[in-house]
């Protein structure tokens, strides 16, 4: 991998951690971080070793502001300045029918990535930051994390990211939570009683905990975690039954010899394996 500017990367026996690192502005994703967050995910495609992606963010306070409104907007000195200021792709166009999704960049599954992405959020994610956790597999997080979308409370429609976050939280949550704005926040508490969550464990703890996890994952023949992922999101978008016939190929390609045979010697030689209550 390249050297990034605000992304640490590291990988360690089959698990690569991706840390957005930009703490001064609570990881808030610039036009460099998207650039990176595409490249990173992209390239992963191709790196056998890995296995399983750890995302989380530097330091205690935040996981992710969401995009960073001092370079996109800040610049604007009247309401006739919106909109006009210039872009990766120039200026923006003069009627509503192109518009730059910066989740077209910082998307995992957006970028064809199907490897499984565990995020371990250790403070505040807000906003943007529902790109990512709307494509990651499975949310950990720290006690002292929180979950809003400020957007309305400053002008925006809460739009992208809130769509992302339907497929994962009730409506009237996800609803509550686009139209409360900067005024309330989700605890990590609510977040594992309504699902979103997954695991919510002491800050101290979390690093620790995203990494046992994903240890696990990264012990299974990596064809048949990759198809497994990639069966459950596909379903989501068909019929019970469109997703069951399709399941007849998913199930065929997973389910490889080689991972067959992988599975087979460690059943003989391990038998069952050690398990914890969670």
């Amino acid at each position: 991998m390249d050297d990034f500017e605000t992304i640490l990367y590291d990988v360690k026996d089959g698990v690569a951690t991706v840390t957005l690192n930009r703490p001064e502005v609570h990881n808030a994703f610039n036009q460099q971080m998207q650039k990176e967050l595409h490249a990173i995910w992209r390239a992963l495609r191709r790196e056998d070793e890995v296995r399983v992606v750890v995302l989380t963010g530097a330091g205690e306070k935040a996981f992710c502001a969401g995009i960073d409104r001092e370079e996109t907007m800040g610049g604007w000195e009247s309401a006739e300045d919106v909109g006009k200021q210039r872009g990766e792709t120039g200026y923006a166009s003069a009627t509503p029918w192109h518009f730059d999704d910066p989740g077209e960049n910082i998307g995992p599954k957006t970028n064809d990535l199907w490897k499984p992405i565990i995020a371990a959020v250790n403070g505040m994610a807000c906003a943007g930051a529902f790109y990512l956790l709307g494509e990651v597999d499975v949310i950990i997080a720290a006690e002292h994390a929180t979950f809003f979308d400020p957007h309305v409370t400053f002008g925006m429609t809460a739009c992208f990211e809130s769509i992302h976050l339907l497929q994962k939280m009730p409506f009237h949550e996800i609803m509550r939570i686009s139209l409360a704005g900067a005024h309330e926040r989700m605890s990590a508490a609510r977040a594992y009683d309504i699902g979103f969550v997954t695991e919510v464990v002491q800050g101290a703890e979390l690093a620790e905990a995203a990494q046992r996890f994903a240890a696990i994952v990264a012990s299974a023949p990596a064809t048949a975690i990759q198809g497994t992922v990639r069966s459950l999101w596909a379903a989501r978008e068909l019929s019970r039954a469109q997703a069951l016939d399709m399941a007849k190929v998913i199930v065929r390609l997973g389910s490889d010899p080689a991972s067959l045979f992988e599975g087979q010697q460690r059943f003989a030689k391990q038998g069952r394996v050690e398990w914890r209550m969670r």
